[in-house]
C-alpha cells in the first residue's frame, strides 16, 4: 500500500478577470440588443413608408384578391356540373 496522502487538487481562479469577462460579456449584450432594435426600427419605418406610397391598400388589394378567388371558385363549380351533366346525359343515351 502506499503511505503517501495527496492533497486534492485546488483551481486558482482569478475572479478579478471573471469579473471583467461578465462586465464585457454583459455590454456586448447590450450593444447588441441596441443594435439589433435600431434595426427594427429601420425595417419598420420603412414598411410604413411603403405602404404609404401604395396606390391600393393592402386591405383593400386583399379584399379584391378575395373577391376574386370566390369568382372563380364558382366558376370552377359551374364548369364541373356542366362537365357532369353533360358526361351524365352522353351515357344515358
Amino acid at each position: 500500500m502506499n503511505a503517501h496522502h495527496q492533497s486534492p487538487r485546488t483551481i486558482d481562479i482569478d475572479t478579478r478577470l471573471v469579473r471583467t469577462g461578465a462586465v464585457l460579456t454583459a455590454v456586448g449584450a447590450g450593444v447588441a440588443w441596441v443594435g439589433m432594435a435600431i434595426g427594427a426600427y429601420a425595417v419598420y419605418t420603412a414598411g410604413r413608408r411603403m405602404i404609404r406610397d401604395m396606390d391600393v391598400p393592402p386591405a383593400q388589394q386583399a379584399a379584391a384578391k378575395w373577391q376574386q378567388a370566390k369568382e372563380a371558385s364558382r366558376a370552377g363549380v359551374r364548369a364541373w356540373h356542366s362537365a357532369a351533366d353533360a358526361h351524365n346525359g352522353s351515357l344515358a343515351r
